[in-house]
């Protein structure tokens, strides 16, 4: 009986122990904060090209706005001198002598035409003022015959404007002259490559502000010349409508 007391003695006293405090393990965690799920931008090419060449049209009817703002202004001016010459009696050789002048730069301007850039709008405004001027010749009107020829060489003067860019060399597959030269400028630092791509070499680079005229297009890339007569191209986010500078 004794030995049976101290084997069943221990069992006992490790029965009566308290037992021990099991706590909840702590919620696993990850270490690694989670990453922002990346943003997925599609890029629609031809879409991007379209409203480039949206951009350039833009900027090409905002030149011919103000070349023909341009040219009215000119006009009232010379109504105003035709007026004055009224009063002094504008001779019948000084009528003569500018509708000379007219005649002949209309001719030189006949000469060029039918090239890519051909300025038939002008050759034939030219035209008209031309035969209006005679006919205010013909009725001893020396002052608005005068005033008509005056007009006339300023539509030829635009009409050789738009010459310019056939003279800059042979047109490339797909390039299309603007109606009228642009005035533009670098919007920021800028390569001016030897064609129209990223692939053609830099010619040379240009600061921001630096004034250009544009002549014609290829895609998203603009043939330019710069403020010493360099030519080469630049492509046509990094160029904008040129500031006007306080007269």
């Amino acid at each position: 009986m004794r030995p049976f007391l101290l084997l069943v003695a221990p069992l006992l006293g490790a029965a009566c122990k308290p037992a021990p405090l099991v706590r909840n393990p702590p919620p696993v965690r990850d270490s690694t904060p989670a990453l922002p799920r990346p943003r997925i931008v599609i890029r629609d090419t031809l879409l991007e090209q379209r409203v480039a060449r949206l951009e350039l049209r833009v900027l090409e009817k905002e030149g011919q706005v103000e070349e023909l703002q341009g040219r009215l202004d000119d006009a009232r001016r010379e109504v105003v001198r035709a007026m004055a010459k009224l009063q002094s009696l504008a001779t019948r050789a000084e009528a003569a002598s500018g509708m000379a002048e007219a005649e002949i730069a209309l001719q030189g301007l006949r000469v060029a035409n039918g090239g890519p850039a051909t300025p038939a709008s002008e050759v034939a405004q030219a035209t008209q003022l031309l035969q209006l001027a005679t006919a205010e010749f013909d009725r001893q009107n020396y002052a608005g015959a005068l005033y008509l020829a005056t007009q006339a060489k300023s539509a030829v003067a635009a009409g050789q404007g738009r010459l310019t860019n056939a003279d800059r060399g042979t047109l490339r597959s797909g390039e299309a002259p603007f109606a009228l030269p642009l005035r533009v400028q670098t919007s920021g630092r800028a390569n001016v490559r030897e064609g129209p791509g990223a692939a053609f070499r830099v010619s040379f680079t240009l600061e921001a502000g630096s004034p250009l005229i544009a002549y014609s297009s290829v895609d998203q890339w603009v043939r330019i010349t710069d403020a010493t007569d360099r030519p080469g191209w630049i492509h046509q986010g990094l160029i904008g409508r040129r500031r006007q500078t306080a007269p």
